[in-house]
């Protein structure tokens, strides 16, 4: 009677066992019946062609052509003409006193610059003054000696000796004028301050001296002035890119501060030694300045090939300019159009643009792209 008890018991235990399995095992076939049919993917899918439910309402040109010449474009900086470069020598050492004219001024020639105390001109007022004591008294000796010689108290020789040490004084006299007047100073006022003046026009560009500062003979140069009415454009150029470039040939410099400003320059100069790192070469432009080029200025050279590339022109609002890239849409078959990347060139007169690169001419694009490209927009 006990065994059946247990028997019973065992069973009633296992019942929601049994249960849980069997609603596992259902729930697991249904899950399996309710799955999803497996992704099927569509091959050779473009994502750059487009449908459109009436393509008839975006109007279809075809691309003209054009001859252009092909360019480089570079960058560059403004850079003063050093044959234009004058250094501010003082030939006497000495300290300065005054300072006329700042970095930066624009100066005149003959303008004061500064002014400097110097030792050098007090010895040569004392060497000059020795100079003339000695020119007086040896004309005075050739004086008697011509009248003792007249009554034949001495003999020709002594005349002559007489005549050669006048002569002698004179020229030591007329040396030290010149050396005063080179250390820049008048031999007739004597000072020891000399004045230095700008030997050119143009603008200080440099500046090695301040208030008190010394100056040291034919190894200072207190100043350096420019002329900047034609001025440098030193650009980098490819390695690549050489062959586009000849002495000679005329390039457009845009200055970034006046990009509407377009200025004319000649290619003087090609750099014979590349830069190893960068692979570049310092190409030299000589430009006329305007009087609105200052050094350092950043600035753009273009430069146009002598031989003409043709080139496709459409209407600048079939250009979609889109992340940073030029594109334009095409026609394509079954109502759709496809977006082709190009590169954009020159805006030309009545709203047409050059294409470098993408479409030839005779293909056809749409007219207003920005338009095609807002309806995609919504219809996504």
């Amino acid at each position: 009677m006990k065994r059946i008890a247990l028997t019973v018991g065992i069973l009633v235990a296992l019942v929601p066992t049994l249960l849980l399995l069997n609603g596992c095992g259902g729930a697991k076939a249904a899950a399996t019946s309710e799955a999803p049919p497996s992704t099927k993917v569509i091959r050779g899918f473009d994502v750059s062609v487009f449908s459109v439910e009436h393509p008839e309402q975006f109007p279809i040109v075809a691309a003209t052509q054009q001859s252009a010449a092909p360019e480089l474009v570079v960058t560059g900086t403004v850079s003063p003409d050093v044959s234009r470069n004058v250094p501010v020598v003082s030939l006497a050492s000495g300290r300065v006193v005054e300072i006329h004219a700042r970095l930066g001024d624009t100066v005149k020639k003959g303008q004061l610059l500064l002014t400097v105390r110097s030792d050098d001109i007090s010895g040569a007022f004392q060497n000059y003054r020795k100079a003339v004591a000695d020119e007086v008294l040896s004309h005075t000796q050739l004086e008697r000696a011509k009248d003792l010689y007249t009554h034949g108290a001495i003999a020709l020789n002594d005349l002559q000796v007489a005549q050669d040490t006048d002569d002698k004084a004179k020229v030591d006299v007329e040396t030290m004028e010149e050396h005063i007047r080179l250390l820049g100073t008048d031999p007739a006022h004597p000072n020891g301050m000399v004045d230095i003046y700008a030997p050119v026009s143009g603008v200080i560009t440099d500046q090695q001296v301040t208030a008190a500062a010394s100056v040291q003979s034919f190894s200072t140069n207190p100043f350096t002035i420019s002329d900047l009415s034609r001025v440098w454009i030193i650009c980098d150029v490819y390695e690549n890119d050489l062959p586009n470039v000849h002495p000679g040939d005329i390039a457009e410099v845009r200055l970034n501060a006046y990009p509407d400003r377009v200025l004319k320059g000649t290619v003087d100069n090609i750099g014979a030694i590349l830069d190893p790192n960068i692979r570049t070469a310092k190409v030299r432009i000589e430009v006329d300045n305007p009087g609105i080029m200052r050094l350092g200025m950043f600035v753009t050279a273009t430069f146009r090939g002598l031989t003409k590339d043709v080139r496709s022109v459409v209407p600048a609002s079939a250009i979609l300019h889109l992340h940073d890239r030029d594109w334009v849409y095409v026609p394509a078959p079954d109502k759709c159009f496809r977006r082709v990347e190009v590169a954009g060139g020159d805006q030309l007169a009545n709203n047409l643009q050059q294409i470098k690169s993408g479409i030839k001419p005779g293909e056809q694009v749409v007219a207003n792209a920005v338009v095609l490209e807002h309806c995609i927009a919504i219809n996504q």
